[in-house]
């Protein structure tokens, strides 16, 4: 996909600016085929501007307060608004202190962006390089979405299909993302590496925890802007419960991680260079946070 299409104005679209949530999905209802969610309008305005989409309506959603807000129950989760701001989420004490990996990654964006860019338009926009979805999925996110029908539940690592594919009907909208009370005694990273351009060309997200006692032993990694979806490597959990030298582990893992992420060429970065950031960087977070005090 190619930005920087030379058209200076936006197409003809009739803007909605629903005010309750009930409003948003009757709308929706009936003209979803055709409408367009705009929530910070980071990215809708972008690809209505350069034609890569069309909408006869564009259904503004900033304001309603059911979709906004932060919520952190103990010993149960977050619970994130999907038009919350990435700013507000990078402010907040509570993703710094409990999920470091997503609080490091928001650091990484935009510091204009940051503060029109919302969670729900992260996620949704659903193309490699977005920095929230790698440590969402090793925090195991679950998104709640809504229509007039009723409400459904989908995790993360189920919900994005492929680039700008996602499991989202025309009648419903992502209310909110749920992330689940890390696991005890647990650190996590997010790693990102940039090649003249704003968008990683390999984001990765690391969570480990109990590192010294195999049976208790939690690892989860996920990759971004590596493929063309963000993927998350489950197989890499088993490995580390086996007891094992740890130089020995994390080099089966490194192998495993090649195989699955299966690195692509792009405008930004060939796959070997790619192959080689994800070798060298997967072995460097694991072995910081598997010997972490």
């Amino acid at each position: 996909m190619s930005f920087g299409a030379p058209y200076l104005t936006l197409p003809s679209f009739k803007y909605v600016k629903p005010k309750t949530l009930r409003e948003v999905l009757e709308f929706l209802a009936e003209h979803g085929e055709d409408a367009k969610i705009m929530a910070g309008g980071v990215a809708v305005i972008d690809f209505l501007k350069e034609r890569l989409t069309e909408a006869d309506y564009i259904v503004d959603i900033k304001g309603i307060e059911e979709l906004g807000g932060i919520k952190y129950e103990e010993n149960k989760g977050l619970t994130m608004g999907s038009t919350i701001t990435l700013y507000s989420l990078r402010e907040s004490r509570i993703i710094r202190e409990k999920y470091s990996a997503l609080h490091e990654a928001l650091k990484t964006l935009d510091p204009i962006l940051i503060h029109r860019a919302t969670i729900g338009g992260n996620i949704c926009e659903a193309f490699p390089w977005m920095d929230t979805v790698p440590p969402l999925l090793v925090f195991d996110a679950e998104l709640n979405i809504i229509s007039l029908k009723g409400k459904r539940k989908v995790k993360l690592k189920d919900f994005i299909k492929g680039t700008a594919e996602i499991d989202l009907n025309p009648d419903e909208i992502l209310e909110s993302i749920f992330v689940p009370e890390p696991p005890v005694n647990s650190k996590s990273k997010y790693v990102k590496v940039l090649a003249k351009s704003e968008f990683g060309v390999v984001n990765i997200a690391c969570l480990v925890s109990n590192p010294v006692d195999p049976s208790k032993r939690i690892v989860k990694l996920a990759y971004g802007a590596a493929s063309p979806t963000p993927t998350l490597v489950p197989q890499v959990e088993e490995i580390f419960r086996r007891e094992a030298p740890l130089n020995k582990l994390i080099e089966e893992a490194t192998s495993v991680v090649l195989e699955t992420v299966s690195p692509m060429t792009d405008i930004h970065a060939s796959e070997e260079y790619r192959r080689y950031l994800i070798d060298v960087l997967t072995r460097k977070i694991l072995f910081e946070l598997l010997t972490a005090d």
